[in-house]
């Protein structure tokens, strides 16, 4: 029988990023450094293939640091963690490694700054998000004031109107953000912006390629997480770019072939935890069923890397 013909559209760039490549790279090196079990607060990035993969090399996944015996050295995750984490570390005496997105590290930063020139936070974010729960958990209770949609703002109530600043998580929807932006510098005209978007390069880039294939594709498939914050928001940007089945997959497996029936074209990318290997998977599942003709869509070329710590680079 013959194969319907099918083109795949596959965006570039797509799946890891600087900080995901590093973070994972960080407790592979922690293993060899210092022996399994090494344990990790938190998924160190969100998605499942890799964290499984992690765990088979000797990595236990914690939800909390009392989870953690004192006498292993543990991981933070690199959504980043709040201030108390790493103190409540070293008033055990544990060694620990901070595998935080160097990216999301530049919105602590900046975060603290405006709080000690008297400014107050108001977070665009996720609620319960751990980069979200990080970020805030880098200045005393209620200094950070969150904010998950244009709506929200109108709610705000800042101890001085006049002295605001805003910082964002960095894994949103660029376009959803300019418009909580545009309603922030609205109701409050003097609020500090961040020098350079907050939004990571990577999320701006896979969101933008997302873009130049939505209008040309019949379907789109994120290979990615349900709890990945940037694969869903790809899922949305799809949508929203004029695709009108944009779906999630965490694997070839989870593809619903009787909604893609009679289609022309597909779309794929990957969120910025997920592997190669998985979008592979799905290319190959196409494969089987269709004749299938890959035309990479290019809209941006990442050279961005991220050294690991250096007590990692230092002999045990």
């Amino acid at each position: 029988m013959t194969k319907p013909p099918l083109t795949l559209y596959l965006a570039a760039p797509r799946g890891f990023c600087a900080g995901v490549d590093r973070a994972i790279k960080i407790v592979e090196m922690a293993i060899e450094k210092w022996g399994a079990p090494v344990y990790v607060r938190h998924e160190i990035v969100h998605n499942k293939f890799v964290v499984d993969d992690l765990r088979e090399k000797g990595a236990i996944f914690v939800e909390e640091l009392e989870d953690c015996p004192d006498d292993r050295p543990v991981i933070f995750s690199a959504h980043g963690v709040p201030k108390s984490v790493p103190a409540a570390a070293e008033a055990r005496q544990m060694v620990f490694v901070d595998a935080t997105c160097p990216l999301v590290s530049k919105v602590h930063i900046e975060a603290e700054r405006h709080h000690a020139n008297g400014l107050q936070m108001v977070m665009i974010g996720h609620a319960g998000h751990p980069e979200t729960i990080g970020t805030m958990g880098q200045l005393p209770e209620g200094e950070v004031l969150l904010v998950e949609t244009e709506a929200d703002v109108a709610g705000l109530a800042p101890r001085d109107p006049e002295r605001l600043a805003f910082i964002t998580q960095t894994t949103l929807s660029v376009d959803d953000t300019a418009g909580i932006v545009a309603a922030l510098q609205a109701r409050f005209p003097s609020i500090v912006g961040p020098h350079k978007e907050d939004i990571c390069y990577a999320t701006t880039n896979r969101q933008a390629a997302v873009k130049a294939i939505a209008p040309k594709a019949d379907a789109i498939l994120v290979v990615g997480a349900p709890n990945s914050s940037n694969s869903r928001r790809l899922v949305e940007v799809g949508a929203k770019a004029g695709c009108s089945y944009s779906q999630l997959v965490q694997r070839a497996e989870n593809i619903d072939w009787r909604a893609l029936e009679g289609i022309g074209s597909v779309g794929v990318t990957a969120g910025a935890s997920a592997p190669e290997i998985l979008v592979e998977e799905v290319i190959d599942a196409f494969r089987a069923r269709y004749n299938v003709t890959v035309e990479q869509v290019e809209t941006a070329v990442e050279n961005v890397e991220f050294k690991v710590p250096r007590v990692l680079r230092q002999p045990a």
